[in-house]
């Protein structure tokens, strides 16, 4: 990531515009307003997300929904929860897939707690080839009568 030193703004230190009648920006306004836009486009962008609530049963391998895969770095973020316990015990992992010159895959931790009150987070960089899908899934587990039920955000920002 590139971190640029903030400009100071114009509006503070100077005028905004050069002329009254004409309206136009002055030179210092529109370098800063450059210097902005190079700020924003530095930052991650959401390329997709996606969201299942009270969900209870496996998500297959499914691609993130993004229209061209650019090779490079992609954060790749999830947060679950148990949102229904199951009756005597539930297991839920989530595994994120991408390709760097060979399939590679990541997994969380197993939430195992088995309470409405587990929660469980991931976060991990990976480096990506062009072309390439990105693909989250979850592996489900649950044992008794009332089925486990979980919610799932996932986001792939680059």
């Amino acid at each position: 990531m590139i971190i640029l030193a903030p400009t100071p703004d114009p509006a503070v230190e100077q005028p905004v515009i050069s002329d009254r009648i004409t309206g136009r920006v002055t030179q210092a306004m529109r370098y800063w307003l450059l210097a902005l836009a190079d700020r924003v486009n530095a930052g991650p962008q959401i390329l997709a997300s996606a969201t299942a609530a009270t969900q209870a049963a496996s998500i297959a391998t499914t691609n993130f929904a993004i229209l061209s895969v650019q090779p490079g770095v992609y954060r790749l973020s999830m947060a679950a929860r148990i949102t229904q316990a199951a009756t005597t015990s539930s297991s839920l992992i989530v595994t994120f897939g991408w390709t760097s010159a060979v399939a590679c895959t990541t997994s969380s931790a197993a939430l195992t707690g088995n309470t409405t009150a587990t929660v469980g987070s991931m976060t991990f960089l990976v480096r990506v080839d062009a072309a390439t899908a990105i693909t989250y899934a979850t592996t489900y587990a649950s044992a008794g009568a009332t089925a486990m039920q979980y919610r799932l955000d996932v986001l792939c920002e680059q």
